[in-house]
């Protein structure tokens, strides 16, 4: 497996397993329907906070529902 470089543009977390919450938060990648949407014209900073936030939900969902796979 090739090592992404360190330049590299971030890239999408999508896993093709969409379901939206009641609060429009994807339950395959965590990102909002705005995340989603605006992915392709984010800077790379933008994507970096979002790859940030979409951790910090991942963990509170497993908190919340640690049968949830």
């Amino acid at each position: 497996m090739k090592a992404p470089e360190a330049n590299a543009t971030p890239q999408s977390p999508c896993i093709r397993n969409c379901c939206l919450d009641a609060h429009d938060i994807c339950l395959g990648c965590f990102r909002h329907i705005d995340e989603i949407t605006g992915w392709n014209s984010f800077s790379e900073q933008e994507k970096e906070r979002v790859l940030t936030v979409i951790h910090a939900r991942k963990e509170a969902h497993s908190i919340q529902y640690p049968s949830f796979k």
